[in-house]
């Protein structure tokens, strides 16, 4: 994939991450009971950031979408800051990338009342006729 794909690809998992960690996401080890989004786009924000000679400028980007997470803004300058680093790294792309398809899960369901979920905390019921008590 190339660049512009990958940067548009990890957003979600970026804007995640700050919005849980805020600027911490940029040094916090690994959590255990972060979510796979999260934990995802944390690994790759200190990926992006352990490439850059300078980080600052990721570093204030990241502050700055952490401080105000509903402004379009201030997601957009942290996206361009992350695409710069895409951009000028191919190797880096190829990370990210590899990044995005060793956390991808693909599940399959087929066939009448059939359920993929890879997390499950409440009911699945597919039988006709079915009864739930509580």
């Amino acid at each position: 994939m190339d660049a512009l794909t990958i940067a548009g690809e990890i957003g979600p998992y970026v804007s995640a991450a700050v919005g849980a960690y805020g600027t911490a996401v940029l040094t916090r080890a690994t959590d255990v009971g972060a979510d796979a989004t999260v934990g995802l786009g944390r690994r790759i924000l200190q990926r992006i950031r352990g490439s850059q000679q300078d980080p600052s400028e990721l570093d204030r980007a990241v502050s700055e979408a952490a401080e105000a997470p509903d402004d379009a803004d201030y997601q957009a300058m942290l996206r361009v800051q992350i695409k710069r680093a895409l951009l000028a790294d191919p190797d880096l792309t190829a990370e990210v990338a590899q990044l995005l398809t060793e956390s991808s899960v693909s599940l399959t369901a087929s066939g009448d009342g059939a359920v993929a979920v890879q997390h499950n905390s409440g009911v699945i019921s597919t039988g006709n006729n079915a009864q739930i008590q509580r």
